[in-house]
């Protein structure tokens, strides 16, 4: 599953989550693993996530996330960067969550924003909170200044593409990993990565 906490749309931060989905279903299949990836764009539950951070009650399209997300073999967790610090929407979902809904669970980080200068920013602020859930975070995390749109495959250190092929890697080696009883996302009959895109929620 794929959270995706843009609040422009389109957004740099969906970009990011879609590379991100698809360069994971790409790394699974290298495991043999058939995979279908659901989107939740965290913008469109705002309203319910501030009521059920005023109230402690999750409203009806929250609810069915927060089953969604406890439910995945996987997790990518894709927020945007404001003010040096993740968006505060992406912080108030997370809140949302059961304490003991995503133990184990295999998670991958990233950000987006406009200066590489926030590029710790999956680290050193959205790391913390799924360590406190027990959650497993790979160790690659992803983060795509503006300039990374423009500069694929240049002369940085790690390029955009690589860094998410690395971290999409390290989240279907846990994901493959992992005893399939304990994993609901396999199915005999796998759409095209392109057809779920264009499907209502899916994607």
């Amino acid at each position: 599953m794929v959270i995706s906490a843009g609040v422009s749309q389109p957004s740099s931060t969906r970009l990011l989550a879609d590379r991100l989905a698809e360069a994971v279903v790409a790394a699974l299949a290298g495991h043999g693993e058939q995979t279908l990836v659901e989107v939740v764009e965290v913008r469109e539950l705002a309203h319910e996530v501030v009521n059920a951070t005023l109230t402690g009650f999750a409203g009806a399209a929250l609810a069915q996330t927060q089953a969604a997300v406890a439910a995945a073999d996987a997790l990518v967790v894709v927020g945007p960067v404001f003010t040096a610090g993740p968006a505060g929407l992406l912080k108030s979902f997370v809140d949302t969550l059961d304490p003991d809904s995503l133990v184990g669970t295999p998670v991958l980080l990233a950000a987006t924003g406009g200066t590489p200068r926030h590029s710790l920013v999956p680290d050193y602020a959205m790391r913390p909170w799924f360590a406190y859930l027990r959650a497993d975070v790979v160790p690659t995390t992803v983060f795509a200044a503006t300039d990374d749109w423009a500069t694929d495959g240049g002369d940085r250190l790690a390029s955009l593409p690589d860094r998410i092929s690395r971290a999409a890697g390290e989240l279907a080696d846990r994901v493959a990993a992992r005893p399939s009883t304990t994993r609901t996302g396999r199915y005999d009959d796998v759409p095209s990565f392109d057809d779920l895109l264009g499907g209502a929620g899916l994607s």
